[in-house]
């Protein structure tokens, strides 16, 4: 099949989310990593389809692969949001790699061996977190990395730390002597995405490994990139699987005989939302504009905004769809109540509202 035809890889989704949606619930229930998942995605080479076809990958756009996201998170959200994390990642490499600003090695090894690349950003943020220390060569790494989606077979940590005044940045190959993936994913939802806290003890790192330096506390040019990239591509999750609520809660809706008085208002209320978070995320891939913007504090400011309200839209969705669906949406067996669990957590993604908030009155206050 020649994946770079952009409706040839909806239909490879499609075609695994179907096999994915029937082992969603058992990995829920046993807090188990969606391995068997991301076996079949390496099969079909999906860790490689946003990659430049001149490079190995399947060339697929920012928004195919958006597309891909929001349609995979229709059958397992938690297989979606692991593989947002990779692939927000290669986003990212493509933009620098468009703009001669290197990543062509690492693109190119990740096409030829499907390599898994874990990121943690997203607890790091402008602070990051734990300790460098100066060697003959490098820096030895101790540190403790939350929320590192698919940790549990990640070949790849691309992570910070800071050292003095600043914070570097540098990949860390999860085999190396000292990393150890800790086993504690155990959450409300999203529970087959292996997001276990990463451990690094007194981990070298290479000079030639660190991939940029920025002062410590203070937002850097390199985030507009990252979150133009990013956000998107994990907010599209969020929306898949607010679709897929709706679409449960309709469907039980049009089942029944005889539908309360008050129903259809719900409805179209959960309707608003969907199309107020399908609208917004399709703005989000405008800014975006499949790789080809500047990295610029406004665009950080625009896609922090409306990853917000793309999650509070996300999330009112599905909490309509339980109220519409009633008690039988309680049930495990229904569906709905998993997706209401795994939805919560788009409020924790960068930025949650609160700091996001805060943030984007100080940008909107400057001179």
């Amino acid at each position: 099949m020649n994946h770079s035809n952009a409706s040839d890889w909806i239909k490879v989704v499609q075609s695994l989310g179907e096999q994915f949606a029937s082992r969603a619930e058992a990995h829920d229930e046993s807090d188990t990593f969606v391995s068997d998942n991301y076996a079949a995605l390496k099969e079909w080479r999906v860790f490689s389809a946003a990659i430049p076809e001149e490079l190995g990958g399947g060339g697929a756009s920012h928004r195919e692969i958006s597309d891909m996201l929001r349609t995979l998170a229709q059958n397992c959200g938690s297989t979606a949001l692991a593989l947002s994390m990779h692939q927000h990642l290669i986003a990212a490499a493509v933009w620098k790699y468009r703009r001669g600003q290197g990543g062509e090695a690492m693109l190119k090894n990740v096409a030829e061996k499907q390599l898994v690349l874990v990121s943690t950003g997203a607890s790091d943020w402008l602070e990051s977190n734990g300790s460098m220390t100066k060697t003959d060569g490098g820096y030895l790494v101790s540190a403790r990395k939350h929320f590192a989606s698919q940790s549990a077979v990640g070949d790849v940590l691309v992570t910070s730390a800071p050292f003095m005044d600043e914070v570097l940045h540098f990949p860390v190959p999860m085999k190396s002597a000292g990393v150890t993936v800790l086993n504690d994913w155990r959450t409300l939802g999203m529970r087959g995405t292996g997001s276990h806290t990463v451990k690094l003890e007194n981990v070298f790192i290479p000079d030639a490994a660190i991939a940029l330096r920025r002062p410590r506390g203070a937002y850097h040019p390199v985030w507009n990139v990252v979150l133009t990239m990013a956000m998107p591509l994990i907010m599209s999750v969020y929306v898949g699987i607010a679709q897929k609520a709706a679409q449960l809660a309709l469907g039980h809706t049009r089942r029944k005989k005889a539908a309360k008085p008050h129903v259809p208002s719900l409805i179209g209320e959960m309707n608003n939302d969907l199309v107020a978070a399908e609208i917004q995320l399709n703005d989000m891939l405008r800014i975006a504009n499949n790789y080809d913007f500047e990295a610029i504090d406004q665009n950080g400011h625009d896609i922090l905004t409306r990853k917000t309200n793309v999650a509070n839209a996300a999330i009112r969705v599905v909490t309509k769809a339980m109220e519409i669906v009633g008690g039988e949406g309680f049930y495990r067996g229904f569906g709905l109540e998993r997706l209401f669990r795994d939805v919560q957590a788009a409020r924790y993604h960068p930025l949650p509202e609160i700091d996001q908030v805060k943030f984007s009155g100080e940008y909107l206050l400057r001179d």
